[in-house]
């Protein structure tokens, strides 16, 4: 049969797609929910294996230094072995972690659990931002990241909210055993349903020479600068929000602003909530303006570390509701101003590269959260519970990220209106 009498590839998109996606932004779902769910159980982890703020903090930190030390592996992992086997083993991974933390008897077994359930979560996102890329047109590239971003916000309002008043109605094993059941639920949908890409839209086969080939898959990413300053607009936006949802905001708001422990439950949820909201409004804005990618992520930059110093450097001894009310929907706008960052890395490599761009990129606010959940736990021991002090370092890691950002963004778009012209040029020399 000749190739003219093949029958067409299914365009892409439809239902198929969004029931296939839909499994994979599940498994990212269930891995948020894990992965926040310490951020409402801090108080109750440090009673229960007697440590202190450092110590507290560094169950956080080792899950996300394993979280960023997997970005890359895992982004040429996808590249190579595809998005469904990807999943299967991170989900095997966070689910074993989370029953792990469930019955860990002592902090070092605790601390372990939460390792591996960093390790089982760096293997989702990623993987679902490829599978997205690979059913559904290349247009709506912002919005679909956006959107699995505000299904991952959902994991975490689970968190808030299920997994504080059960860990308060059952207790902690029976809360996290229960929890790693919806691990599982995944990992059979996973198997029975999720595709790598539609029919007739099999990726071309790819030549993988060993460490000559990850060696080169990473540094021509890393050549492009949309790649860099999607990393540094990932580190910027994501961590004040990550910081304060995953460990230290109940903490600050009990210890240091005076709230019961259902008021600050509450304003947390107001984060996750403002995060659902502002997705959808900055997906929306991206996919019809382009241009509005960097004026949103500084703008985000800007409001956040407005916010951060009124609400820390308040003359009172408690800043007032409204004030804390404010920064939480401030801090709202910081997941979905990271997913900016793919917005610059994506269109600067090709298809083959998508993986490994996609985790250099997702390294940022997960090195910048990590050191900033050590500092603030240091500092906290340091100075005898400041959070004044200790939520200072915010600013060192804005004004970091930000000086990157400004020196790579002419530089980033040069090079992608290059991209977009020899894109055009091919497509018209294309032969029909």
């Amino acid at each position: 049969m000749s190739s003219a009498a093949l029958p067409a590839p299914r365009p892409l998109g439809g239902r198929r797609a969004a029931f296939v996606w839909g499994i994979g932004v599940g498994v990212y779902f269930v891995a948020v929910i894990f992965r926040t769910s310490l951020g409402v159980a801090g108080l109750d982890a440090a009673e229960r294996f007697h440590v202190n703020a450092s110590a507290l903090s560094t169950f956080s930190i080792l899950q996300l230094l394993v979280y960023a030390g997997m970005q890359i592996p895992v982004g040429l992992m996808v590249d190579r072995l595809g998005t469904k086997k990807v999943l299967v083993l991170g989900t095997v991974l966070f689910t074993v972690g989370q029953l792990g933390f469930a019955l860990s008897p002592s902090y070092a077994t605790a601390l372990g659990s939460r390792a591996l359930l960093g390790c089982g979560d760096a293997m989702t996102f990623i993987s679902v931002l490829r599978l997205g890329s690979r059913w559904f047109p290349a247009k709506h590239g912002p919005m679909i990241g956006q959107v699995a971003a505000l299904f991952g916000m959902a994991g975490n309002l689970v968190s808030t909210i299920v997994i504080a008043r059960s860990l308060h109605g059952i207790g902690w094993t029976q809360t996290f055993a229960g929890s790693s059941l919806a691990g599982v639920a995944v990992l059979v949908l996973v198997l029975l349903f999720l595709r790598d890409h539609p029919e007739g839209h099999e990726p071309p086969p790819a030549h993988h020479a060993g460490a000559a080939f990850v060696r080169r898959q990473i540094a021509e990413s890393w050549r492009e600068p949309g790649t860099r300053l999607g990393m540094w607009v990932h580190f910027t936006t994501q961590f004040p929000a990550m910081v304060f949802l995953l460990l230290w905001g109940m903490p600050f708001l009990v210890e240091a602003q005076g709230l019961d422990r259902g008021t600050a439950g509450e304003l947390l949820t107001l984060v996750v909530l403002s995060n659902m909201v502002v997705g959808l409004v900055y997906g929306q804005l991206i996919a019809r303006h382009h241009a509005a990618r960097l004026p949103l992520a500084l703008g985000t930059v800007g409001a956040t570390a407005l916010m951060w110093a009124a609400t820390i450097a308040y003359p009172g001894a408690h800043a007032p509701m409204w004030l804390l009310v404010t920064l939480c929907v401030v801090l709202g706008a910081c997941g979905p101003a990271s997913m900016i960052g793919f917005d610059f890395s994506r269109p600067a490599n090709p298809p083959e590269r998508q993986g490994t761009a996609s985790g250099i990129t997702n390294m940022g606010g997960f090195i910048a959260s990590m050191t900033t959940l050590f500092a603030v736990g240091v500092l906290l021991d340091a100075t005898g519970d400041n959070y004044r002090i200790a939520f200072s370092s915010v600013f060192f890691l804005e004004a970091l990220g930000l000086a990157q950002i400004l020196r790579l963004r002419a530089r980033a778009q040069r090079r992608e209106r290059d991209h977009l012209v020899a894109s055009r040029v091919e497509a018209v020399h294309v032969p029909v």
